[in-house]
């Protein structure tokens, strides 16, 4: 009986970490940034320096973490089987009606590894 106790004990705390819920973001709007897809509006770029200051916070958390808090991501790119980057345009993409951009726009870059974790937050006009 007490085995089977510690075992209901063991998955209820499995259970309960692995839900994830929505990251500290500071002083982000975060109305804003998800009402903002592809950065059309151009409200994400209004963060920027809030986001500078705080990406490095977001090291380790996990993708669904990144979701709820930011919302689904512009763009997601697998790379390989180990890794995979999500997109959040700051400046306005080709996503965006009537925009044919001549450079690439900036746009924060997560990089997630094979335990869907963040490993690095870039703010970049490159791509991976």
């Amino acid at each position: 009986m007490q085995k089977i106790k510690l075992l209901f004990s063991l998955v209820i705390l499995v259970i309960v970490s692995s839900c994830s819920g929505p990251l500290d973001a500071g002083k982000i709007n975060l109305e804003n940034w998800k009402s903002d897809r592809y950065g059309c509006k151009g409200l994400r770029m209004q963060e920027l320096e809030e986001f500078k200051a705080i990406k490095n916070n977001f090291l380790g958390a996990d993708n669904q973490a990144l979701i709820k808090t930011f919302g689904r991501p512009d763009r997601v790119d697998l790379m390989d089987k180990s890794q995979s980057f999500f997109f959040y345009f700051l400046e306005p993409s080709n996503g965006c009606e009537g925009v044919k951009s001549e450079k690439e726009p900036l746009r924060v870059l997560f990089r997630m590894n094979a335990l869907s974790k963040v490993s690095e937050v870039t703010i970049t006009t490159l791509n991976p």
